[in-house]
Parts: C-alpha cells; structure tokens; sequence
C-alpha cells in the first residue's frame, strides 16, 4: 500500500510540475538558470530582465579604427553601435519555450542548467559612416594630372609630374562592422588613385614631341630650289597634349605659305622697262610653282614624322597672262592719272622704305580685267625684301615696326588708281589720321603684310602701266598710270567731314630705360573724324558716283618719362 500511495504521490507531484511549468510558461517569466551578458534574468518577466539590463546596456565597448598608417580609438557608440537588449531578452524568451518538460521540472527544484545569452548589439550604417567619414577626411587626396609645357630655356617640350591621390574605402568598413558589430578593431582600406595622365604616359609622348623637332627641308620638284625650316620652327607646328600629338593647322598653313612664296618661281608677265630714257618690252617668262593640294598633304604628313628630314613639293608650270605680244606699243602708252603726296619730316628709315616701296612697284603691269595687289607688286614687307625698321601703326599706337613709310607708297598709288576709275576690290583706313596725307584727308591706304592688301580692278580694256617717281630731295612722290586711255572722265570730291570727335588728354608712360627727369613723346594727338570722299565717273554709259568711307578713331598724345629719381 506504501508503495502505491508513494506512487500516486510521484505522479501527482509530476502532475504538478507539469501544471506550474504550463503555469509558468504561461505567465511570461523566462525559465530558470538563463541569463544575459552575466545578468541572472530566470525567472523574470520581460520588464523585469529590461531593466535588469540597464547597467549593461550604457556600457559601449571602445573600438580600435585604423586607415593605412593611422588610427583611432573611439567609443563605439560613436560608430552607432548601440546594445539591444530587446533582442537579448527575445533570445531568452525563446530558449524558455523551446525547453522539455524535464528541464522545466528541473529548474523548479532548483537544478535547472545554466546557460549565459551574449549581450545583442546592432550598428546605425549611416551614424558609423558619417563618423568614419570625419575621422578619414584628411586622409582622401584627390589625384594630379601630369602636364605638358614648353621649356622656353630648353626650347623643348617637358612634363611637370603628376601626383598619386589617395582614396579611402569607408563603406566597405560600415558594411563589416555593420555584420559584426562585436568587432573592436575596425580597419579601413586604403587605396591609390593614379591620375588619368601619369607622368610616365605624358614622357612618352614628350619624347615623341621632341622627336619631332628637327630641322625639315623641302625642295620644289627638280628645280633643286629648298627652303628650310628650324628645329623651333617645326616645333611650332604642333602642340604635345595629354592626349597626343595635335596638329596646329593655323602654323602649318603659314609655314607652307612662307616656304612655297621661297621655292616658288612664279610666270613673270610681259612688261616695260626703261633703257635709257625709252620704255621697252620685256618679254614674258614662264614659271614653275608649288602643286599646292598635293604639296600641302605631302608637307603635313611628312613634317609630323620624325623620321623624315625632308620633302619633295609636286610641281605644276606657271603661264604668264600677259604676253608681251599683248602689250601696246610704248609710244601708244597715255598718261590715264596721277596720284601725288608728301612725306616731309620723314626719318631716315621711313624715306628707305618709301624708296624701296616705290622702286618694287614701278614697271608693274596689270592686264586687263585683272586686280592690281599692292602687295604681290611689293614682294611682302620683310628684311629680305629690303624693308627697315621705322614707325607703324599696330594694337592702336605709334610703334616701331618693319615698314614704316609703304603705307606712303599704298596711299599714293591708290589716289593714282581712284582717280584713273578703276573698281575698288580692298581698301583699308588708317586707325587715326595721318598728317603725311594731307591735305588730302580720307584719300588714303593703309596695307599690312600680312592680312591687309589695296587692289583694284583693271577695267580699261587693255593692260596698265605703274610708274613710280620717288624724289627724296624734296620729299614728294608720284604714282602715273597709262595705258589705253579709257574714254571717261574722273571727278574725286574734297573730303565731306560728317563728325568730329575731340582727342583725349595725353597719357604718360613710365620707361625704365629713360633717365629720371626725361620725358620724350611716342605717339601724337589727333582728333576723330567721320568723314568721306565721292568720286563721279562720266562715260558712254551715263554717269555713276561712288564712295570711300573713313572713320578715325580720337587719338591721344603718349608721352615716355624716366623713373622718379
């Protein structure tokens, strides 16, 4: 009986065991013998183990954050770390269900098992990474290009050398430490960043470059005529970029214009020239000039490889237009105009240019229907061409220029050409007026080698004479054409001013090359002026009137004066 009784009993206390654990399950409490981070939480409620807790939950952990050579230490919390003890006591909760009855029996006589759940954390992404971001700052270096120069000293091209930027890899950090946020060594990657042009790559092609910059020779056809460029000059005709070598299109064009204007033999028209005191006919004269077309793509190609030191330019004939079984007789020649100014006050060099000037376009030619070009007459204005230094107007003063003083000769051999009727094709003014043309004021011609020509048209019917008479004793110059004279007559108004601008005050200049105290002037006033002439031409056609507008700009006295002393 004893024994049954004690039967029953054990089975009635299992019974019980069983309805409180039921009891206990279902009052909330988290099962005996669990705890969190070290803090007992069995037999507690889900508040109770929260505020259990609380202590744990402030404490942050301190975290080691390293970035190539440097590092810091930091609270985590500073990296958005921050504990989770809902999570924590969730996790206890769960392991308190998912127990046997026979553990649950156990922690109600006191041997239930032990069992310590880590303390949860979780990270805020965008908190750890604006706080890595602040720390790595000064660490992220942007990179610098290489760059290409031109060594003036050297007068060749060089590379001023790139920089390697440095680039720190933040987010890569946020995401392992988001993963794991029990971590307390945090490293952030550190990477180079090479610039787009490295200096290796920018060497390369500066050697090119350079390469190419040797003297180049060209020769026309088989006339064995060469003209020769510089090793600087070549230089020119390209830039080295970081991306290559780049053709300057404008510099080679004028390259090829200067070396074909060398070479080129161009027809030599029929024309007069004095034997004794008589005119004569020289005969005609044929030529032979640059291909240009073909020429200029030879020229391009060939002057941009390095391994080619020279060129052969394709050449074409050149024919004469006027032949000198076209010119009239020389007695049949008619004084059609004359064209008249003066230079008094004239330096030295200006009266050599004039003379030059005058004696390159005397004898000229021009046939009929074609232009008169003051500049094709001249030869160009250079050294060579026997021109000196004097004064021209240039950028909007008086300065020292080559060819001060043609400008006489183009004016003088325009009033000539006006007045015989001839079309105006190009014509340009002076920028302010000039005291060397009056009182013929507005009735001039500025030309400019290059870019500014005169030309005008030969529509007599039959070719015209140039003659030039220079007479430097009294300072005066005469520009005749003859020819057929044309059954018209040339009527060319005085000047009509429409406005008149006051010059400004003078303006002074400090030269450091003048002694202290002196003053010496450079440039002269002049008044503006709108102005223009008319010119009536009466023929078989009726009457018709033309114009040759000029607007000189108000021009200001300059005056040089030594440093204060």
């Amino acid at each position: 009986m004893k024994y049954w009784v004690a039967g029953i009993t054990a089975v009635a206390l299992l019974g019980g065991a069983l309805a409180m654990g039921v009891a206990t399950q279902s009052s909330g409490t988290i099962a005996p013998g669990l705890s969190i981070a070290g803090v007992d939480v069995g037999g507690l409620t889900r508040e109770q183990a929260l505020a259990a807790l609380g202590d744990r939950v402030a404490a942050a952990p301190q975290v080691t954050v390293s970035a190539g050579r440097s590092s810091w230490t930091v609270s985590a919390a500073t990296l958005g770390w921050r504990a989770d003890a809902e999570t924590s006591v969730q996790a206890a909760q769960k392991i308190t269900t998912e127990r046997g009855v026979l553990e649950r029996l156990q922690g109600m006589v006191g041997a239930a098992p032990q069992q310590d759940i880590p303390l949860t954390a979780a990270v805020d992404a965008a908190q750890a990474r604006a706080a890595l971001n602040a720390l790595t700052a000064g660490l992220n270096t942007a990179p610098r290009n290489a760059s290409v120069y031109f060594d003036k000293a050297s007068k060749r091209y060089a590379v001023k050398p790139g920089v390697t930027g440095v680039k720190v890899n933040v987010a890569g950090a946020v995401t392992a430490y988001v993963a794991n946020p029990a971590l307390t060594s945090l490293a952030v990657a550190v990477a180079e960043q090479a610039p787009q042009y490295t200096t290796e790559a920018l060497n390369a092609l500066v050697k090119q470059g350079n390469a190419l910059a040797r003297p180049f020779t060209v020769t026309l056809g088989s006339t064995g005529r060469t003209g020769t460029l510089t090793a600087l000059q070549v230089a020119d005709l390209y830039w080295v970029r970081e991306t290559g070598i780049v053709p300057d299109e404008k510099t080679l064009k004028a390259a090829f214009g200067r070396l074909t204007t060398f070479i080129d033999q161009p027809a030599q028209n029929a024309r007069y020239a004095l034997k004794g005191t008589q005119l004569v006919k020289v005969p005609e004269k044929a030529g032979v000039v640059t291909d240009r077309a073909a020429a200029y793509a030879l020229f391009r190609k060939s002057v941009l490889d390095a391994a080619q030191k020279s060129a052969v330019f394709p050449s074409r004939a050149d024919k004469p237009t006027l032949t000198v079984a076209n010119l009239p007789a020389a007695s049949e020649l008619q004084l059609i105009s004359v064209g008249k100014s003066t230079y008094y006050g004239s330096s030295a060099a200006r009266r050599t240019n004039v003379m030059n000037a005058a004696a390159k376009i005397n004898g000229v030619v021009v046939p009929a229907g074609q232009d008169f070009s003051f500049l094709n007459a001249l030869g160009g204005i250079s050294e060579q061409n026997g021109f000196v230094g004097g004064l021209i107007i240039s950028g909007g003063r008086t300065v020292d220029g080559l060819g001060g003083g043609v400008c006489q000769v183009s004016t003088t051999a325009f009033r000539a050409l006006y007045q015989a009727g001839l079309p105006v094709v190009e014509r340009h003014q002076h920028s302010y007026r000039v005291g060397y043309y009056e009182p013929q004021v507005g009735f001039e011609a500025a030309v400019y080698d290059p870019g500014l020509d005169l030309k005008l048209k030969n529509d007599t019917g039959a070719p015209i004479l140039i003659k030039t008479i220079n007479n430097n004793a009294t300072s005066t110059l005469t520009v005749e054409v003859w020819g057929i004279k044309p059954k018209r007559t040339v009527t060319v108004s005085p000047a009509v001013i429409t406005a008149r601008v006051a010059h400004p005050g003078p303006k002074y200049v400090v030269n450091p090359g003048l002694r202290p105290g002196t003053v010496r002037q450079v440039d002269w006033a002049a008044d503006g002026y709108s102005l223009y002439i008319t010119r009536t031409i009466r023929d078989a056609a009726g009457t018709r009137s033309d114009r040759v507008s000029t607007v000189y700009k108000p021009w200001q006295a300059v005056y040089e004066t030594g440093p204060r002393s």
